[in-house]
Parts: C-alpha cells; sequence; structure tokens
C-alpha cells in the first residue's frame, strides 16, 4: 500500500470462495494471493484457521511458501463464545496460531440477531467484541471488526449498532467495518448511515458491500463518500448468493474517478491480467462485459461510435482501457460503417492503403452476410480473410472440389463417421477419407490427410473449440451458426459458418480456420 491512510481489502480467499460452484484447493488459494499482492491490494483474507482443515493448511504453507510484496495476510474468525474466557477460546486459538499479523473478527451488531442467534444478551455481545479485541492486540495482532448486519442493525436500532462500533474501537480494533450482510441497501442510505456513524463515534470505518441489490460497488463508493477508508471487496465480484462488491471496479473507481492513490505505482494496470488469472483458477469463464476489466468493456460495435472513435477515442471512451491492462476493440457487424472496417482492419494488420474502396465493398458484404446468420465480433479470422479478398490478398492455398459424410451406427452401438474430400492444391487433385468421432472431426481428418503433404505445418494446428448456435426456424431445418477456434500453441483464432446444414456451415468454418492458420504461417500463394 502506498500508506496506511486507505485500505483495499481483499476477502475472495474466504468470502468470494463462498460464490456457488467454486472450491478452491490450497494451492489455488496461493496463487491467488500472490495475484492480489500483484495487483498491489493491501490486505488478503486468506480464511477461517480452526474452521475447517482447509484453511489451517493455507495459514501453515502461507507462512513458508508466500512472499508477498504489498499484502498483509490476514486471518478471519469469530469473537470468543457467550461466556467463555478469552485466552481459553478454541476458536481464538486457532486465530493466534494462524501466524497471521492481521485478524478480522466477526461480531454482530444487530440486536435481534445477538438475541435469536447468539442467543445471549446485548451487553455479553458488547463484552465479547472488546474482550476478543483486547485479547488478539495484547498478543500483537492488528485487529479489524467486521460487524454483520450492521445496517440492518442500524434502521432497526442505531443506539445498540453504534455501541457495537465503540466498542470495537475502545478495545484497539483499527477498523470497524459496517457490513451490509444481507446486500439490501442502496447508495443514499449507505452514505446518511456511515456518515452518522462516523460522527457519532468518530472510529475509523470500512465498508462490506454485498451485491444483492446490484449496487455494491456504488454502496462502497458512497461510503468512501461518507468518511470510510477501508474498503473490502472480492476480485471479480465473487460471493455468496449473487456475489460482492468487485475489487477492480471499486479499485479502478477510486483512483480514476475519485482520483485516491489507492494502489501502489503501476498496479493499477495489472487489472485485467489478475481478474483473467483469477477467473481461470476459479475455473469460471471471465466475465465478458465486467466494467474496466470485461473483453467487452471497451468494445465498440456502432458505426457512428467508430466515426468518431477514428477521430478521438476519448469521444467513446469514459477512460484509457490501458490504464486497467485492457485494450480498445472495433466489432464489425451489420451495425457497422466504413470508419469500422478501417479501425478493425488496422486492429488485424490489413493495411487497406487509403483505398475506400475496400473498405465499401467489405461493409456491404458483411451486411449481407449478416443477415443471412453470420456474426464477425467473435470471429475476427473470418473477418480478417474477407478483408483480404477485398484486397486481392487472400491466398488460394487449395480448393474444395467436393465433401460427403457418411455416419453409420454399427451393431454393438458404436456410431462413426466418415469423411471424404477431394480437394485441388498447387495444382494437383487430393482424395483423402478419414474416419472420426463425429461428423465434423472426420471433416477435420480428411482434410488434413488431402493438404497435410504439401502443408506439413498444418500438423500443427490443433481444433480448440467448436460451438453451434440455432439461429432461426426452429425444430431440425433451423439455420445453424457454427465457431470454430484453432490454435497452433501460441496463438488462437475463430472462423465462423452459417447455414441451414449443420456440416455444411461446420465445413465453411473449418476450411477457413485452416487457411487462416497455414496464411500466418507464412504461406501466401
Amino acid at each position: 500500500m502506498p500508506d496506511d491512510s486507505f485500505h483495499v481489502f481483499d476477502t475472495t480467499l474466504r468470502d468470494g470462495a463462498q460464490r456457488e460452484g467454486v472450491a478452491l484447493t490450497v494451492a489455488d488459494k496461493l496463487a491467488i494471493a500472490r495475484l492480489l499482492d500483484a495487483f498491489g491490494v493491501g490486505f488478503v483474507e486468506g480464511g477461517w484457521p480452526g474452521a475447517n482443515p482447509k484453511d489451517t493448511e493455507f495459514f501453515r504453507r502461507a507462512s513458508q511458501e508466500l512472499d508477498l510484496e504489498h499484502a498483509r495476510l490476514t486471518a478471519f474468525g469469530a469473537t470468543r463464545r457467550p461466556g467463555a474466557h478469552t485466552a481459553d477460546d478454541p476458536q481464538v486459538a486457532a486465530l493466534r496460531d494462524s501466524g497471521a499479523p492481521v485478524v478480522t473478527l466477526v461480531a454482530k451488531s444487530d440486536v435481534r440477531h445477538v438475541e435469536r442467534a447468539l442467543r445471549t444478551t446485548p451487553e455479553e455481545n458488547l463484552a465479547m467484541i472488546a474482550d476478543t479485541v483486547a485479547h488478539l492486540r495484547a498478543e500483537g495482532r492488528r485487529v479489524f471488526v467486521d460487524l454483520e448486519h450492521f445496517f440492518d442493525g442500524y434502521l432497526y436500532d442505531p443506539s445498540y449498532a453504534l455501541e457495537a462500533v465503540r466498542a470495537a474501537a475502545g478495545a484497539g480494533a483499527d477498523v470497524a467495518v459496517l457490513c451490509d450482510t444481507n446486500g439490501g441497501m442502496l447508495p443514499a442510505g449507505v452514505g446518511r448511515v456511515v456518515a452518522e456513524a462516523l460522527e457519532a463515534t468518530g472510529a475509523r470505518l470500512g465498508m462490506h458491500a454485498q451485491d444483492d441489490t446490484g449496487c455494491a460497488v456504488a454502496n462502497t463508493l458512497a461510503a468512501v463518500d461518507a468518511g470510510a477508508t477501508h474498503v473490502q471487496c472480492t476480485a471479480n465480484g465473487y460471493g455468496e448468493r449473487v456475489g460482492n462488491a468487485d475489487l477492480f471496479s471499486v479499485v479502478a473507481a477510486l483512483e480514476l474517478k475519485h482520483g485516491r492513490k489507492v494502489l501502489p505505482e503501476g498496479c493499477l494496470a495489472e487489472a485485467s491480467r489478475v481478474s483473467t488469472a483469477v477467473a481461470e483458477l476459479v475455473n469460471i469463464a471471465p466475465a465478458t462485459h465486467q466494467p474496466y476489466v470485461g473483453v467487452s468493456a471497451f468494445a465498440h460495435k456502432a458505426g457512428l461510435h467508430a466515426s468518431a472513435i477514428k477521430v478521438d477515442p476519448d469521444l467513446y471512451q469514459h477512460t484509457d482501457p490501458a490504464l486497467v491492462g485492457n485494450d480498445m476493440r472495433m466489432l464489425v457487424s451489420d451495425m457497422a460503417g466504413r470508419a469500422s472496417i478501417e479501425l478493425k482492419a488496422e486492429e488485424l494488420g490489413v493495411d487497406l492503403g487509403g483505398d475506400r474502396a475496400p473498405a465499401a465493398r467489405a461493409v456491404e458484404r458483411i451486411k449481407e452476410l449478416e443477415t443471412r446468420g453470420y456474426s464477425f465480433e467473435a470471429a475476427d479470422a473470418s473477418l480478417e480473410l474477407l478483408l483480404r479478398e477485398e484486397l486481392g490478398e487472400a491466398p488460394e492455398l487449395f480448393t474444395a472440389e467436393s465433401w460427403r459424410v457418411i455416419t453409420e451406427r454399427r451393431a454393438d452401438g458404436v456410431a462413426v463417421s466418415e469423411a471424404t474430400v477431394k480437394l485441388h492444391v498447387k495444382g494437383e487433385r487430393m482424395i483423402a477419407t478419414a474416419e472420426g468421432n463425429g461428423p465434423v472431426n472426420a471433416l477435420d481428418r480428411a482434410l488434413r490427410q488431402a493438404v497435410e503433404g504439401v502443408y506439413p505445418e498444418l500438423g500443427a494446428l490443433r481444433l480448440v473449440d467448436y460451438k453451434v448456435r440455432i439461429l432461426e426456424g426452429g425444430g431440425t431445418g433451423a439455420v445453424t451458426r457454427i465457431l470454430v477456434t484453432f490454435g497452433d500453441g501460441h496463438s488462437e483464432w475463430t472462423t465462423v459458418g452459417v447455414g441451414e446444414n449443420v456440416i455444411d456451415a461446420s465445413w465453411t468454418a473449418l476450411e477457413q480456420a485452416v487457411r487462416y492458420g497455414l496464411m500466418h504461417q507464412g504461406h501466401n500463394e
């Protein structure tokens, strides 16, 4: 952190791991902690030692394997139990034994939860907070207190919620974190409550926002506007139910919109990389439309936008995407104009040479193709081939005379597809037959057999992904769009095919993918 005046606190490894479908191993948690440290957060909450063996193991390994540059590791746990002696409480002992220099305690601040969930008195709950904070402070730990259900408790009984803040701060807690545990607050209410709590207690306040109203980021920023100097977030907004305040949106807004330096120099530009890397580790596809870091965050589709962006990108972008490690992208569709094509050609490395005619022809072709169901937004390779065709630069490499596919279901219940392709390659007629696990796999194998002798580089190309979408008509006679992704170990590219016959559409995409791959390996004739 630049200094201690403002805390960026990440709880991906604890609160974020409560998202449905997320199951992190200890190795995953260690890897994510390193990524969060690279992003420059001040605190990484590693989990609840003593509550489950995995979190206990994480803290044991973290002490040996993590060499954090910016972040301080934080252990999460509860206050002592009602009626217990703090030094003898096993949960408090697990926090001490974790070795974490910072402890975050969860405590009740809604008197209804105190009486109905904890089943103790309001006075004993305040003593539990004060005793546990004081004990851990005496043990040399820095302590934050998460006041669970604070906003609901404040709206029900403000005096008791404020007493919980005073109990934490009075015992030596660095921060009293106001938690919107049910996620029901809106920004105006958050701002009012935080301001009133700050005026009434004088304590250092933090904000923990759940996203059940879709306002977690806005609520966090409202809390900062009202005087909070500690924000708790999760990478990509992961968390229980619909999630938490998104770390990358909160930090980007604070730095780029509030003009508040909350990360070390150069760390904000790591946002897109860290966001994607964390998504891969938790095995969730990155959110394409995520603010700031999503692949579509600075993607422009409308022709009107493209014309303005060509003059000045700032006319249709709220900030420079490079500041968060992202890029501007141009999307080409039936909304595109010539400016969109020219910008996209530049992005793809296609030199239009100042001639407007190829761009104009490409626009018309694209619009006509999109009426038939084509989409070039996710198929840059098909678009590049189209542009090079208009320039007369697309290498022919091979031409298809015909192809056919037969699928046979054998007596043992196994279905096998056989494909035959007839191609012309550099003046020679090639015929190849191959079997495959389905008709598309058989076509792919037959195509390779037919041309690999002339283009051995084809052996390095692999089919990475195959997507089918039914566009219109319904039933077995519907128009189908196929997206095929190939890779060569260094890069990947996607092509598109459309037709009423799914195999025909697949052939179109396969053929284009192979042409593109060979072209980028230096075959230009």
